[in-house]
């Protein structure tokens, strides 16, 4: 994201985790870990709504890792339906943030695989926040949020997604009775409202440590 970008190499179950860290100025609240859209369709820890998430996570005092899934960039491995990009992200969680507070992100695919680390690591760590953007609820079954974690999660959704319809969000969401933010004429890559979707993750954050 910037010249003070920390450049860091994982071993996981499948090789190298390409892994990119980036500090806040002051002391962190904690790590949080952000994964990316689907390898597939050119997705990596550098798409601008990932780095977008990052840097509404740094100035609000945290920590933020980004990483490669398996088979992107530097990354060994190959993509392997979200089974393999969980175990990833269990991975940079363990190596880079073992304890503390944690923040569990994630856009489009990388939402479908944050879901997952939640309901893993729900129960035995403190995961404080959790911000699910253009969650990718057509394709995949994306974990449900335990209802504790509700008031802590943010879901953003754009109203005009064509590569994941919001009403495929929705119907997952509906069960859960869990609130849904909607931009409205957003499309599945926000172009031209990333600053409003920062904004809007910042305020969540801002919200939480009150």
């Amino acid at each position: 994201m910037n010249s003070q970008t920390e450049k860091i190499t994982l071993q996981g179950a499948a090789g190298r985790i390409e892994v990119q860290r980036d500090q806040p100025a002051e002391a962190p609240r904690g790590v949080a870990v952000i994964a990316h859209p689907h390898p597939l369709f050119s997705g990596t820890m550098d798409n601008k709504v990932v780095q977008t998430l990052a840097r509404a996570f740094v100035a609000s005092g945290w920590t933020s890792v980004r990483f490669n899934f398996r088979g992107v960039g530097a990354s060994e491995g190959v993509h392997d339906e979200g089974r393999g990009e969980l175990e990833d992200m269990l991975n940079v969680v363990g190596q880079l943030a073992p304890d503390g507070s944690l923040a569990i992100a994630g856009f489009s695919f990388g939402a479908f695989v944050a879901s997952g680390a939640v309901a893993r690591l729900w129960a035995e760590r403190d995961v404080r926040q959790i911000v699910l953007v253009g969650t990718a609820a057509a394709r995949n079954v994306v974990a449900p949020l335990p209802v504790e974690a509700h008031e802590r999660a943010l879901v953003i959704h754009g109203e005009a997604d064509d590569t994941v319809a919001l009403s495929a969000v929705m119907d997952w969401a509906r069960p859960q009775s869990l609130p849904v933010t909607v931009i409205p004429g957003g499309g599945h890559f926000f172009h031209g409202q990333l600053p409003l979707l920062k904004s809007l993750v910042a305020r969540h954050l801002r919200a939480g440590a009150a």
